[in-house]
């Protein structure tokens, strides 16, 4: 049996955590949550010192 969703959480996600007006939280599409919700989620780990500085030889500004 599937769980009701759960605005409560929804609505302090959307106007707590992401700090969105409401009328920008009623007006997002699903492709902009998970945009916003996948930007929330761990990515590995952090460039090292190495990399960084092949990156920046490479791109100086």
């Amino acid at each position: 049996m599937r769980r009701p969703f759960s605005w409560d959480a929804w609505l302090a996600l959307g106007l707590g955590v992401f700090r969105l007006a409401p009328a920008a939280f009623w007006s997002l599409s699903l492709a902009e949550w998970r945009a916003l919700l996948s930007a929330r989620r761990p990515r590995g780990a952090p460039l090292a010192r190495r990399d960084l500085e092949r990156l920046m030889q490479r791109y100086p500004d």
